[in-house]
């Protein structure tokens, strides 16, 4: 048997894998690491936090009562004495929570909805039709009629906190998934036509496998930026109603609650609205470029210039 040697210096043949080389990409981007690293931050800081500064968020404290910063209280106190580094820590949970489970059922519904119009031809009018229609509704006029019209029946039966988070999250999830299901859609038109997709469909495979086997695992690029922006874009229509008064209860902290707590001090004490101001810029601006970061990584086109 001859024994075939590699040559000194040579290099083996391996495949390189596929998500090294969207590493390698992605690393480039150095406002995608920054924002990783920003937004890894936030989820330790909201996470392990209350471990760490274990002052009662809802401690009220009327002899400290709008203090400035000190070593006792970081970032100050509120016009009860609460602790503002504790509330800011607690708002963020609510926030990155609602952020994070909005957008997976929003991606679960354009997934669904793109890829079911994409591959079944005659449900590709009615389903488009439907989001054309919800694209062309007012957002916010439609939120505020939703949560008018839902929030007390949710609240008596999840109660205050629980059914503001679940109508919230709803809310959230059936405004934002029009445009992963058009993008979907649109990669699933060209993906159904390639050769082994009809391959798969000349050998008479069922439809729901090639879905999963074929067609799933090559829109996945497209589904994950959907995911980042759709962390965004939660976190934003959360604030956005919480600073309406149209939130979370006024004792339940979030990061668009405290906005709106510290409306009538502004003028007074600028910080109680510069921190929870910060807070939600720099998490959605994190997500945006970690968005773009990988919008270049899982680009073909672009890997490896």
């Amino acid at each position: 048997m001859t024994e075939i040697s590699l040559a000194p210096g040579s290099r083996s043949t391996r495949p390189r894998s596929q998500w090294l080389d969207v590493w390698d990409q992605f690393r480039t981007h150095r406002g995608a690491l920054a924002g990783t690293g920003f937004f890894v931050f936030v989820l330790f800081g909201v996470t392990i936090g209350p471990f760490v500064w274990t002052i009662d968020p809802q401690y009220i404290d009327i002899l400290a009562r709008d203090s400035g910063m000190s070593l006792a209280h970081p970032l100050g106190t509120d016009q009860l004495g609460r602790d503002t580094l504790a509330r800011l820590i607690v708002g963020g949970q609510t926030s990155v929570a609602v952020g994070l489970t909005a957008m997976l059922l929003s991606l679960f519904l354009g997934t669904l909805v793109g890829v079911t119009a994409g591959y079944v031809r005659w449900l590709d009018g009615p389903l488009m039709r439907l989001t054309d229609l919800f694209l062309a509704l007012p957002l916010l006029p439609l939120l505020l009629v939703i949560i008018m019209l839902f929030r007390e029946t949710l609240r008596a039966s999840f109660g205050p906190e629980a059914g503001i988070f679940v109508l919230i999250v709803v809310v959230i999830s059936i405004t934002s998934w029009m445009q992963t299901a058009r993008i979907v859609r649109g990669d699933v038109l060209s993906l159904k036509e390639r050769e082994y997709v009809l391959a798969a469909v000349s050998i008479g495979t069922p439809g729901r496998r090639i879905v999963v086997r074929h067609i799933l695992p090559n829109v996945l690029s497209p589904i994950m930026v959907s995911a980042t922006l759709g962390i965004a874009n939660a976190i934003i229509t959360e604030s956005a109603l919480s600073f309406l008064g149209l939130g979370f209860p006024s004792d339940f902290p979030t990061w668009g609650r405290l906005l709106y707590d510290a409306i009538d001090y502004l003028q007074q004490y600028p910080g109680r609205v510069v921190w929870p101001g910060l807070a939600i810029s720099l998490t959605v601006l994190a997500v945006n470029y970690i968005g773009d970061g990988l919008r270049d990584a899982l680009d073909p086109r672009i890997r490896g210039r």
